[in-house]
């Protein structure tokens, strides 16, 4: 009898696997296109949360819904640690903490009544769909840019020292030329004036008032424009190189070609299947 109901319970955790886990069968699909949706609009409500015109004569019926969609993700995630096969694995994986943390703010506002840090953790559910359309099978192109910003940190890093400088002593020049009465009223307060110009951002909350001051302006503004095209041309190199990398370790078993790309199923010049990367599942 006890072995009887093992089974079932083996059958039914199966079943349930296949379905929250996986997208091969029609349950599976309908599953994930219902937990879409539900995030969406849960998180669409946390936004309209915060209009005050929406969230004051709404506040009974946005409560209501929250708790809803609460109560749907406790659900979901039960069952997920119920049939995962490792749950202890998948709670502490970074999708398992996800799914923990989206429904955690209900419940701690209970305790913490009035905790707008709350809001900003129910936006996480956004990273959820990341998992549910399956968007890790990117993951590869996604190591691809990680390895070209590694490669490319210790320029980056010249390249900020030195911009660093550049702004420090234009900021000094600045409030040696212009002085309090313009507002560069300190250093500090110049070097800032000197970083939102450098970007390009121009506040206009601090203007030079004399010609060379002026000048000096129009030289730190095209200097930005300059400065900005570096650290871009440093990462689309890296990337480059890293792609050419990539098609190189892209070997067929078979004939030996390399120089697939990293997307490529068949190999171009026999048609033999390419290996794939082993990808790490969510249920694990």
């Amino acid at each position: 009898m006890q072995t009887d109901q093992t089974s079932s319970n083996g059958r039914v955790k199966k079943m349930l696997r296949r379905i929250i886990f996986g997208t091969d069968t029609p349950a599976g699909r309908l599953f994930d296109i219902g937990l879409i949706i539900s995030i969406i609009l849960s998180v669409a409500l946390v936004l309209l949360d915060t209009v005050e015109s929406i969230s004051g004569p709404y506040a009974d019926l946005i409560h209501r819904l929250e708790w809803g969609f609460t109560i749907i993700f406790t659900i979901e995630y039960l069952l997920r640690l119920y049939c995962s096969a490792n749950a202890r694995q998948y709670s502490l994986s970074f999708y398992g903490i996800v799914d923990l943390l989206s429904i955690l703010p209900s419940y701690l506002a209970l305790f913490f009544p009035g905790a707008s840090f709350t809001l900003v953790i129910r936006v996480l559910r956004l990273f959820r769909i990341f998992r549910v359309l399956k968007l890790i099978r990117y993951l590869s192109e996604g190591n691809l840019l990680l390895r070209a910003m590694v490669q490319s940190g210790r320029k980056v890093f010249i390249f900020f020292f030195s911009v660093s400088l550049i702004i420090m002593v234009l900021g000094a020049l600045m409030y040696v030329v212009e002085g309090p009465n313009n507002g560069f009223s300190s250093i500090p307060k110049s070097i800032y004036w000197t970083i939102v110009t450098i970007t390009t951002v121009g506040y206009g909350d601090i203007t030079p008032g004399t010609p060379l001051g002026q000048g000096i302006a129009a030289f730190t503004m095209l200097l930005g424009y300059s400065i900005i095209a570096i650290p871009t041309g440093i990462l689309t190199a890296e990337i480059s190189s890293e792609i050419g990398r990539s098609r190189t370790l892209r070997r067929c078993n078979n004939c030996s070609k390399s120089g697939h790309d990293t997307d490529a199923e068949y190999c171009s010049a026999c048609g033999n299947e390419l290996e794939q990367e082993v990808l790490s599942h969510d249920e694990h």
